[in-house]
């Protein structure tokens, strides 16, 4: 929006403050609200499920990142109610007595090499609406909440503990007061945490716990020792004994442990161990008897944890892992789900049985939630939950534009940013198995993407047919063998779109899609041979599925400015330049830890800077040794010196910065904990809300520059799109200094909306679809508390088209107007609303002014709407079109004057027949009345005849032919085109009729009103 004339007053008076003296947050870009786009194809995992035993519709259901959701309908539809907390959830816990006390316990326990921490034990006490958080902020993760079917002040947690270092924040850990305080009442050791707890029903002093020493490095996981075990208590945790008979002797790993409601005593165990294996108690515990089981039954104990036994069937028990598995003796003999009518998504880890009707359950999956009405015959899936897992997203440049990314065990897929009547579940495809990680469009070729699933497994896909093409780069006989990253990068060129990179500990690079790949660097990492015996991981279970690969490359960039100028950062805190396009490289992290940053921590994002040559951005990750700080470097001389980028507002380790394309100073963070920016260049950051979760697992972060869209990868609640960051471009010191202020929009294109049809009517989740026309968007230093306030669209003569009704709220503001002009006056007093009232004429192209007022001061800006053709939609056909609604719009206001006119006329003779003396007057002056309500009601409908068939006068016709030709952008039909002029002559002769009528009736009216007067004056 370039200015066209001065201010009339100057509202933007400059002054000397910071940004931090301004206070510009979060509130300032509250109406910059992100559309959340899902997607729920296979939502995500599912970390706990919780009913409430009374009312069994009500169900909140934990996520591994993205927060707490809640049913009153028992699944049949959703709403988050945890988004200001953090979104990784242990457990959760109803109180039944009191089914509106509830507790969460944040950070995940499915302790996987992705899995979130979390920041101790929340409480609610109305449902899921309000939390407060009560305590055990340190322990990181939460396995299990039980509460004491007795006493409901009486609340267990387990804690295995933090998974990456040695704590004492873990164990098992209790409150007699309803979460007001905390005593661990067992603790082992600073590796050892609780991950299990089973309480008897009847007798809640006997409490069962399971210990679990652990530990997983960055190339490594060990689950087991000699601290784990089965314990006793028989004081409700005073003291605690350890269950030994009958079970395995040597180390023991993870414990699920369950007991059977309807009898107490008997218990089931899946413990871990060198034979891992399924053992079963019908004593309380205190013997045990080992149990052959199924495959499924005793698979990957330290991901699979879930136990569970009918609550009146002591003989039906429940086995969620890989699959399901259920045994009806007891847990003697199982059998595999079958998965009559569909499939279900593999790895469970929650299930919770409806107490009222225990053939209603529902599944916790790795994706998402399932429901079944026969005991886990048959299952249907809820694609009402976008809480997908994103590690990598992507952006082209089509028209809409399209997102890519790679999910958590559900492949990698494709979607639109916007489709017909939203973007739904159904609009989301399938590109590639596995777990899905980089995803990214060729940049020269529409119709080619890139895929990469775990350990490097790359593919080229044709978008035309998903055919995928093998990719992966093949170890040569002067190489070592290859080591891909779980999370292996895969990346286009973007000074050179030809280039193709892809990372091992080797750089590799395509010129012809993946085709052929030439090595172009040596090893670039450390090539720490003790941090290469994945072969090994897992402790007493062997589990190796390159999560644990270490030592390879974790972030490739090539300089916008020049291909030959290449930048990798790697998983063992290596960052590597070459600026010959990889003859030679150099190392630049040995001054690192002068600015405080660990040794070796991963290189989780390099963003080379569009502005500058020499200026770069690093996220550095150390979390794989119990650091979660955030860790945020910059370069300005190509990696001679660095210095570090803080800030009191991060929370999380960093995984992506993003500097806008188009202003420098603005920047974006996505951490574990939440998304940032700063305006200033990374001096002071604020925590973006725009309806994301405030602590948001943000992996991923892009800028659909055409568009100017920002475009968000949560790990856990899907994609989100800001669709216009305008604004935040503008936002510099001067600007945000300015009383009120309009963010320039130079041109706007004219449009009436892009989509027919309507939303996907299944029960699955759908995203909105940004404006059809976008906002103009205003700043306001402070809120208008006093004088009127208001906004209006002029021509160039000064003119008002349409007045609009501003938002008088602190900091960025959005202003919709429809480019019409404003809706001219319909004839009223008929029997049913004319929509005619609404319609108006599209405004042609041209310049117009956007005012804005508060009182007498006021603030001008110009703006241009173009016209761009459309299929059967040329300029020539927007003028007809405006010009034969300049017709219509005309006919409603004269055909408005004459029934006023009419009107007024009955009105003047209702008073005379009230207040006339003359029986022979009040017949002639009813009469009158008479004849212009037949000729009212010619003109427009009068008679409600029933609810569908109104009747249809000239008014009607005048509205239908009206609306066909002003609701859609298209040249009018020669029909309507036509129609208008025999609706003219109708409307021209309803004015001659009603001139003839008053004429005709004007002398003897003038005489009844002088005879009525006379008749006033000699009455005595």
């Amino acid at each position: 929006m370039k200015p066209q004339f001065a201010l009339i007053v100057l509202l933007g008076l400059l002054v000397n403050k910071s940004y931090t003296q301004i206070k510009i947050n979060a509130a300032t870009f509250g109406s910059l609200e992100a559309r959340a786009m899902g997607p729920a194809t296979m939502s995500g995992r599912i970390t706990d499920i919780k009913g409430v035993d009374s009312s069994p519709k009500i169900l909140y259901i934990g996520t591994a990142g993205g927060g707490v959701w809640k049913s009153t309908n028992a699944g049949a539809s959703y709403k988050p109610v945890f988004d200001k907390y953090c979104q990784s959830i242990g457990a959760i816990a109803i109180d039944q007595k009191n089914p509106d006390t509830l507790y969460v316990g944040t950070g995940e326990s499915n302790m996987r090499n992705s899995v979130s921490i979390g920041t101790g034990l929340y409480k609610s006490t109305d449902a899921g609406d309000n939390w407060v958080k009560i305590g055990l902020d340190s322990t990181e993760h939460i396995s299990k909440i039980v509460i004491d079917p007795k006493n409901s002040s009486n609340i267990y947690v387990a804690a295995p503990g933090p998974l990456w270092s040695d704590s004492q924040h873990r164990g098992l850990f209790k409150s007699t007061d309803g979460g007001k305080s905390w005593q661990k009442i067992f603790y082992i050791n600073e590796r050892t945490g609780c991950a299990d707890i089973a309480i008897h029903p009847e007798n809640p002093a006997i409490v069962y716990a399971t210990f679990w020493e652990f530990r997983r490095k960055a190339y490594s996981f060990a689950s087991g020792g000699k601290s784990s075990g089965i314990y006793k208590s028989e004081n409700g945790g005073q003291t605690w004994r350890k269950l030994t008979n009958g079970l395995p002797d040597g180390d023991f790993g993870r414990v699920a442990l369950t007991l059977a409601p309807s009898e107490p005593d008997k218990l089931l165990a899946i413990v871990e161990s060198n034979n891992t294996g399924l053992y079963i108690s019908t004593d309380g515990g205190e013997h045990w008897k080992s149990q052959s089981a199924t495959m499924n039954v005793v698979s990957r104990p330290f991901y699979f944890s879930t136990l569970v036994v009918d609550p009146f069937d002591a003989k039906r028990v429940y086995r969620p892992a890989l699959q399901f598995s259920y045994s009806d003796d007891g847990g003697y003999s199982w059998n595999d789900a079958s998965y009559d009518g569909g499939w279900v998504h593999s790895d469970h880890h929650a299930l919770w049985i409806n107490p009222k009707n225990t053939d209603h359950m529902f599944l916790g999956t790795d994706g998402g939630v399932y429901i079944s009405n026969d005991r886990g015959v048959t299952w249907i899936f809820c694609g009402n939950l976008p809480v997908s897992q994103f590690y990598r997203v992507a952006v082209d440049d089509h028209e809409p534009y399209r997102i890519y990314g790679g999910l958590q065990d559900n492949g990698s897929w494709i979607g639109p940013s916007e489709a017909p009547g939203g973007v739904s579940n159904s609009d989301w495809k399938m590109l590639y198995w596995g777990d899905g990680f980089w995803t990214i469009p060729d940049p020269l070729d529409p119709n080619t993407a890139y895929a990469e699933s775990q350990g490097g497994n790359a593919a080229r896909i044709d978008l035309s047919t998903f055919k995928s093409y093998n990719i992966k780069p093949q170890q040569t006989k002067a190489q070592d063998k290859l080591r891909w990253n779980w999370n292996t990068p895969i990346t286009s060129g973007v000074s050179n779109k030809k280039n193709l990179y892809i990372g091992a500990q080797y750089l590799f690079k395509s010129t012809d899609q993946g085709r052929n790949w030439m090595a172009i660097s040596p090893d670039l990492t450390t090539n720490d041979k003790k941090k290469q015996d994945q072969e090994n991981s897992g402790g007493l279970s062997a589990d190796n599925t390159s999560a644990e690969n270490h030592c390879t490359i974790y972030s490739i960039a090539e300089s916008p400015f020049d291909e030959k100028i290449l930048w990798v950062g790697t998983d063992d805190g290596n960052v590597q330049l070459s600026k010959d396009g990889g003859l030679s490289w150099q190392k630049l992290n040995s001054n690192f830890q002068i600015q405080g940053v660990p040794d070796q921590a991963w290189v989780s994002w390099i963003e080379l800077s569009n502005h500058h040559t020499g200026t770069a951005y690093i996220c550095l990750d150390h979390h794989t040794y119990g650091d979660h700080q955030t860790y945020l470097l910059q370069t300005t001389d190509m990696g001679k010196t660095w210095s570090r980028i803080q800030s009191p507002e991060f929370t999380g380790f960093a995984h992506r910065i993003k500097e806008d394309p188009v202003n420098e100073n603005l920047l974006f963070l996505g951490t574990e904990m939440g998304l940032f920016a700063s305006l200033d260049k990374g001096t002071n950051w604020f925590r973006m809300k725009n309806k994301i979760p405030e602590y948001a697992l943000v992996r991923d972060i892009q800028i659909q520059e055409r568009n100017s869209s920002l475009i968000v990868g949560t790990h856990g609640r899907g994609i989100y799109i800001i669709d216009d960051i305008t604004a935040m471009r503008k936002m510099t010191s001067e600007f945000a200094n300015r009383k009120m202020a309009l963010i320039d929009c130079d041109t706007m294109v004219l449009s009436s909306g892009k989509y027919g049809g309507g939303m996907d009517l299944g029960n699955f989740w759908n995203a909105p679809n940004p404006d059809d026309i976008p906002p103009f968007k205003y700043y306001l230093k402070e809120r208008i508390m006093k004088g009127e306030f208001k906004a209006e669209i002029l021509d160039m003569e000064g003119k008002t088209v349409q007045s609009l009704t501003p938002s008088n709220r602190k900091g960025i503001n959005k202003i919709y107007w429809n480019q019409r002009m404003k809706p001219g006056k319909v004839a009223e007093g008929g029997t049913k609303l004319d929509f005619s009232a609404f319609v108006a004429p599209k405004v042609l192209p041209g310049k117009y002014q956007l005012r804005l007022s508060i009182g007498h001061e006021q603030l001008i800006d110009t703006f241009e709407l173009i016209h761009k053709d459309l299929r059967d939609y040329t300029l020539a056909d927007r003028i007809a079109q405006h010009e034969l609604c300049m017709q219509y719009y005309k006919m409603h206001e004269q055909l408005a004057g004459i029934v006023a006119e009419i009107q007024t006329k009955q009105e003047q003779l209702n008073s005379l027949i009230k207040k006339c003396k003359k029986q022979k007057h009040r017949t002639w002056l009813e009469t009158y009345h008479s004849e212009l309500e037949t000729l009212r009601s010619d003109l427009l409908a009068t008679k409600q005849k029933s609810i569908f068939a109104d009747e249809e006068k000239l008014r009607e016709r005048i509205s239908d032919a009206y609306s066909a030709a002003a609701i859609q952008d298209m040249r009018p039909s020669n029909l309507v085109t036509d129609r208008a002029q025999q609706l003219k002559s109708e409307v021209e002769e309803a004015g001659r009729n009603k001139d003839m009528m008053i004429k005709k009736n004007t002398a003897g009216l003038d005489k009844i009103i002088k005879a009525e007067k006379l008749y006033e004056e000699r009455k005595p």
